[in-house]
């Protein structure tokens, strides 16, 4: 067995190899080795592939006994292509710095933080001093959030201890106060989304995408929320619709956007795409970050340690985690 480390994925070769045991080869490939056939030859049936993507239209892919994936998204894989047998897994860990994300956005957005620090110097100190305005705060305002996994539930308990009220959409029934602590104050069904949507100050979108959330939010579901609203996306962009969203944010009918992923990435590195079709870049009420709102100088150490726990389970022929595609 080798550990095949594909894009992205290769850059974290040092701290794979730090939890693994010593003599287990590890290459690097460059991202079209997960679309394309010409590094076929160096991939063996025996194999552990770490890569974000996979999608292969070829008659004769290379077998592999592992995919695993580097991150929790799924939506990168084609799993019709996987040779017969793959096992695929995926990978956390993102909860705690997309939720510390989420805070300092909904923060900065009732302080005005950023502003205030760059607006500041000694010779305005004293018009500054004289003409304060009156920033807002988090207590007492409502965060909507649409999904309730691990980002969900971390998001939620940052939001209670600044005194938000917690509304939740979730495909599936949730617990309101586990271990006896009250996280949230009411869960709704996805199905009643647009009772979350009319409730909220601050609405983040935190499911993953699927068929049946593309698109969830649209031009109707913008509606629905108050123009002092706030919408903020850290999962997919193609759950919110790009035109209406941008409809909306231009004729003012929503606050602002918080938006750290988007409908185009680069593919390789002469690819330049632009992150979306329109110029959200431009609006003054967006605040746009790109992809990075897990990407802390802790998160690598703790997800290459979950991949290296795997591959040793693999390796003794024990069960995985996050296993979600078991041998057929």
């Amino acid at each position: 067995m080798k550990i095949v480390m594909i894009g992205e994925a290769a850059k974290n070769r040092d701290t794979l190899l730090a939890h693994l045991p010593s003599g287990i080869e590890v290459i690097g490939l460059p991202r079209e080795a997960a679309t394309g056939s010409d590094h076929d030859g160096l991939i063996e049936p025996d194999d552990v592939l770490i890569s974000l993507r996979y999608a292969r239209h070829d008659s004769m892919p290379p077998k592999f006994r592992l995919l695993h994936l580097p991150g929790a998204g799924l939506d990168g894989v084609d799993f019709e292509s996987l040779p017969a047998g793959a096992l695929v897994c995926n990978v956390f860990e993102h909860e705690i710095p997309m939720a510390e994300y989420v805070m300092a956005a909904m923060l900065n957005h009732e302080i005005g933080y950023a502003s205030l620090c760059a607006d500041f110097s000694n010779e305005r100190w004293p018009a500054l001093y004289r003409a304060r305005v009156p920033h807002g705060e988090l207590s007492g305002k409502t965060l909507g959030i649409i999904g309730f996994g691990r980002i969900g539930r971390e998001l939620a308990k940052r939001a209670k201890a600044f005194g938000m009220t917690v509304v939740v959409a979730n495909r599936s029934a949730i617990d309101l106060e586990p271990n006896g602590q009250p996280l949230i104050d009411q869960a709704l069904p996805l199905t009643a989304l647009d009772q979350l949507l009319t409730a909220s100050d601050y609405v983040v979108i935190a499911c993953p995408l699927s068929e049946n959330t593309r698109g969830l939010i649209d031009a109707a579901a913008l509606r629905k929320m108050h123009r002092s609203a706030v919408i903020i996306n850290v999962s997919r962009a193609q759950i919110i619709d790009q035109e209406a969203l941008y409809d909306a944010l231009y004729n003012n009918r929503l606050s602002a956007a918080v938006l750290d992923v988007w409908w185009q990435y680069p593919m390789s590195n002469e690819d330049r795409p632009a992150p979306s079709a329109l110029p959200f870049d431009q609006l003054p009420n967006v605040y746009a970050t790109a992809h990075c709102s897990a990407w802390t100088i802790q998160l690598p150490e703790r997800r290459y340690q979950v991949i290296a726990q795997n591959i040793r389970a693999l390796m003794a022929g024990l069960p995985l985690t996050n296993l979600v595609q078991p041998h057929a």
